[in-house]
């Protein structure tokens, strides 16, 4: 009991907590870590920056510590700060993960789904459309970027990565499939400069590479339990798949891309496969999503719908 017989809430009773805790601040607070400023928190809280704002000053208050440094350009956490809004983010996390099983597990999947994938998957186009066609009520927005895109924090609801992935606790992966590429060279390059009969014959042709800076001079080659790794001479080194594929077919060098992403070139001619019993080692291909997405309809629908529809399982 309190003074004068006055029943004191439990939180009051607290050391550090003078007044009722406001769990709307500690998402505010959280959302404006995470969005990096007061503006964009706002826009993604609907809220007035005014009142973010206020939200934000009243949390300093009650805890008593200053929990953000603000300047005109960027706002800073301070050590405090940093603690507190550990705590914060799996509050929020659990809080909207609840929302998500409560009133969502059961709906249709609609909304807005925020994809990231890397810049050589291209080839997703046809399975996007074919999702919004099975799904009308969802919208995709898809950035394509060999950045690692850091999901929770840049407020994405899933990316298809492959290769190895970062242990994680805040992500889920889900396989669903591998990327396998070979060596290929269109008719005219072969008919002038003739094809490579064994890899290491690689070496002396002129030789067009996907990824700026990745380190690509050197190719990989498997076939069987056979292996060999060549350093090829790069004619052109481009991150951008359309044009390393306009380049191809000009005639101006050999490059080593994904097969199911040329099939149609190949079975066209347009494209010729060149040591057809090599190709690089498949990488595994994974959706990768943050938990508090894994009741998410969208989320899961997407995830299954790739998994369907994957060319190389």
């Amino acid at each position: 009991m309190g003074r004068a017989g006055r029943s004191v809430p439990w939180v009051e009773q607290l050391p550090g907590l003078r007044t009722i805790m406001d769990l709307n601040e500690l998402l505010v607070f959280a959302k404006v870590v995470q969005a990096g400023s007061f503006t964009l928190a706002a826009r993604g809280l609907r809220m007035p920056k005014s009142t973010v704002s206020r939200k934000v000053s009243e949390l300093e208050e009650r805890v008593g510590a200053q929990l953000l440094q603000r300047t005109t350009r960027k706002l800073r956490l301070t050590e405090v700060g940093q603690a507190y809004y550990e705590h914060c983010a799996r509050i929020v996390a659990e809080a909207e993960q609840a929302e998500l099983a409560v009133t969502r597990m059961q709906s249709a999947p609609h909304g807005l789904l925020r994809v990231t994938a890397p810049l050589a998957f291209n080839f997703m186009g046809s399975i996007l459309a074919a999702f919004l066609t099975r799904y009308p009520e969802v919208q995709i927005e898809m950035v394509c970027t060999d950045r690692t895109v850091d999901l929770v924090e840049e407020g994405f609801d899933l990316a298809v990565r492959a290769g190895r992935l970062p242990d994680s606790s805040s992500l889920i992966a889900r396989r669903l499939g591998s990327i396998e590429r070979g060596v290929m060279a269109s008719p005219r390059y072969i008919q002038e400069r003739g094809a490579p009969k064994s890899p290491k014959e690689l070496a002396a042709h002129d030789c067009l590479l996907f990824g700026v800076g990745t380190g690509g001079n050197v190719w990989s080659l498997v076939s069987g339990n056979r292996s060999a790794e060549v350093s090829i001479r790069a004619r052109l080194t481009v991150n951008e798949p359309d044009m390393l594929r306009a380049v191809t077919l000009a005639g101006f060098g050999i490059a080593l891309l994904p097969n199911s992403l040329y099939a149609e070139d190949i079975a066209t001619g347009r494209m010729q496969r060149i040591l057809p019993e090599w190709s690089s080692p498949g990488a595994s291909v994974h959706a990768l999503y943050p938990v508090t997405r894994h009741h998410s309809p969208k989320v899961m629908a997407f995830v299954d719908f790739l998994r369907e529809h994957w060319p190389n399982p």
